[in-house]
């Protein structure tokens, strides 16, 4: 028997995000948790530079300490996109996990995205550009030098503690996608 892959006409967007995106709660993740607090905005963009302003992100990072799912601290974030293509969560500054080898990895935040047109959704990671880990990191150590900027949040410019990161789906400077 042979793989289903869902055509374009089968995909669930651009409507699906009603339904499941409408608690805005679920883009603080940091109301209770102890740690550097940041607002974090994603620009989601397709391969004409085009902002995607009807798809849904989905994020999940470990606490300060580096834990997955503590009390006070889920780690699970999701937003729609704005009509700019963006949407901002408010959490903290993930700590260092270790891989399933007992590497440690960079601080990171994992990303879901969902979007028309997408027949599957896509995994990839962001990472703190500037952060001294990020050489020693053995996920990024896996990207190709000249892609790994894709994976790198930016400082905003003249505010403190927020930070912004740009998603492209193709073309030019297209982020780079895990397949899991």
């Amino acid at each position: 028997m042979t793989d289903y892959i869902a055509t374009p006409s089968q995909t669930v967007g651009p409507f699906f995000h009603f339904g499941i995106t409408t608690d805005q709660q679920l883009g603080t993740l940091a109301a209770s948790a102890v740690g550097e607090r940041l607002h974090l905005r994603i620009r989601l963009f397709d391969g004409a530079g085009t902002p995607l302003p009807d798809a849904m992100v989905e994020i999940y990072q470990a606490n300060a300490a580096g834990e997955y799912g503590t009390p006070g601290f889920s780690g699970f974030g999701r937003l729609a996109t704005q009509m700019d293509g963006s949407c901002t969560f408010e959490t903290i500054r993930p700590g260092r996990v270790k891989d399933a080898g007992g590497r440690m990895q960079a601080p990171h935040i994992n990303v879901c995205l969902f979007a028309r047109g997408i027949l599957r959704h896509l995994y990839t990671r962001m990472y703190f550009a500037g952060d001294p880990e990020l050489d020693a990191d053995p996920i990024l150590g896996l990207v190709p030098a000249d892609r790994r900027s894709t994976l790198l949040a930016s400082p905003a410019e003249g505010t403190s503690g927020s930070w912004e990161w740009t998603i492209r789906l193709q073309g030019d400077g297209e982020t780079v996608f895990f397949d899991l």
